[in-house]
C-alpha cells in the first residue's frame, strides 16, 4: 500500500471517529458566539476532553505529509508535541466558556461545569468530605461545590496518551510504506490494538459511566468494566513506548514499556484519589478489596497495576 493511501485512510478513519465530538464543539462554540456563554441544559459535557482531543489529532494527520517533508527523523516528536500542544490550547479555551444554569442562575466556566457534572457518580459520603456551604444543597444541586481544577488529571493524561498512540500508529504505518522497511510492523500492530480498544472503552465509559449507581463498591460488571479501562490505559502507554524501542536491548523493548505501563497505571489512580478526595472505588469487600493501612490501594489495585506492566511485557516481546 502507498504512503498517500495510508495518509488517507488515517484522516478517514479520525475524521470518523471525530464527527461526533467536533459536533458537540461547533454547537458550545456556537452558542458561547451568539451568546456568550452555553445554557446548561444545551452543555453536552464530554465536550472537553474530546473535542479539543480530535482537533488536535485531526490536525495532525492533516499536517503529516507535510512535517515529514520537512523534519525527515524528527517527524513523530514534531508532531506528537504539535498535537499535544493543540490540544492544551484547544482545551484552555473550551475550558473558560461559560455555563449559564437558569434556575440558580449561577454562571461557572466549562471546566467548573465539567468536574459538577463528575459528581453525578461520586458517592454522597465523598462529597460529604469536600468543602462546601450547606450540605443539602449541594447534594441536589452540585454547582456550590468548590472548584478544584486538580480532577483534570483523569482528562489530560487520557487525552495525552491517545494523541500520542494515534499519531504514532499513523505516522509508523506512513514512515512503514515510504521506506518499505516493515521492522515495527508487529509492535505498530499491536499498538492500534490497544489504542482501539481503549478508545472504545472511553467511548463506553462517556454514555454508561461503567455503570456506577453512586457506592463506593462497585458492582462486578462496573469492577470489571473499570479495571479493564485502567489496565488498558496502562498497556496503550506502555505499547506506545515499545514500538519506539523495538529491536533494542530487551531492558529497553520490553522492561522499559513495562515500566510505564506501570507508572501510567498508577498515575490513572492517583487521578482518582485526586476526584475522590483520597479514596478509591472498591472492586468488592473482603481483605482483598480493602486499602492496606493507610496506603489507599487494595491488594486488587496492587495486582491489577503488576497485571498491566505484565501483560505489556509480554506483548511488547
Amino acid at each position: 500500500m502507498s504512503a498517500k493511501k495510508v495518509w488517507l485512510i488515517s484522516l478517514g478513519a479520525v475524521l470518523l471517529a471525530s464527527v461526533y465530538p467536533i459536533y458537540m464543539g461547533i454547537s458550545v462554540l456556537g452558542a458561547h458566539l451568539r451568546n456568550g456563554g452555553v445554557e446548561a441544559a444545551d452543555y453536552p459535557k464530554y465536550v472537553i476532553p474530546y473535542t479539543p482531543l480530535c482537533i488536535a489529532l485531526l490536525c495532525g494527520v492533516v499536517l503529516l505529509p507535510l512535517v515529514y517533508k520537512l523534519c525527515k527523523k524528527y517527524t513523530l516528536p514534531a508532531l506528537s508535541a504539535f498535537g499535544v500542544g493543540l490540544f492544551l490550547g484547544i482545551e484552555r479555551f473550551f475550558e473558560r466558556i461559560l455555563v449559564f444554569e437558569t434556575v440558580t442562575n449561577i454562571i461557572e466556566s466549562v471546566e467548573s461545569w465539567q468536574m459538577y457534572s463528575c459528581m453525578a457518580i461520586i458517592p454522597p459520603e465523598i462529597i460529604e468530605k469536600i468543602e462546601y456551604e450547606e450540605v443539602t444543597e449541594i447534594l441536589t444541586n452540585p454547582l456550590n461545590l468548590q472548584y478544584s481544577p486538580a480532577f483534570k488529571l483523569h482528562f489530560y493524561l487520557i487525552a495525552i496518551i491517545i494523541i500520542l498512540a494515534v499519531l504514532g500508529v499513523v505516522y509508523g504505518f506512513y514512515k512503514m510504506a515510504r521506506t518499505k522497511d516493515a521492522a515495527r510492523k508487529k509492535p505498530l500492530i499491536t499498538q492500534l490494538i490497544a489504542v482501539t480498544v481503549f478508545i472504545g472503552l472511553c467511548v463506553f465509559a462517556c454514555f454508561t459511566a461503567f455503570f456506577r449507581t453512586g457506592t463506593l463498591v462497585v458492582s462486578p460488571l462496573s469492577a470489571a468494566l473499570m479495571a479493564a479501562f485502567f489496565a488498558v490505559f496502562g498497556i496503550t502507554a506502555g505499547v506506545y513506548t515499545g514500538t519506539w524501542l523495538h529491536g533494542k536491548k530487551r531492558i529497553l523493548s520490553r522492561g522499559l514499556p513495562a515500566a510505564v505501563a506501570v507508572l501510567t497505571t498508577v498515575a490513572m489512580y492517583i487521578g482518582e484519589l485526586i476526584l475522590l478526595d483520597g479514596t478509591l472505588y472498591r472492586f468488592g469487600t473482603g481483605f482483598f478489596f480493602s486499602p492496606m493501612g493507610q496506603i489507599p490501594f487494595a491488594p486488587a489495585d496492587i495486582l491489577l497495576i503488576l497485571l498491566a506492566g505484565a501483560i505489556t511485557l509480554v506483548v511488547s516481546g
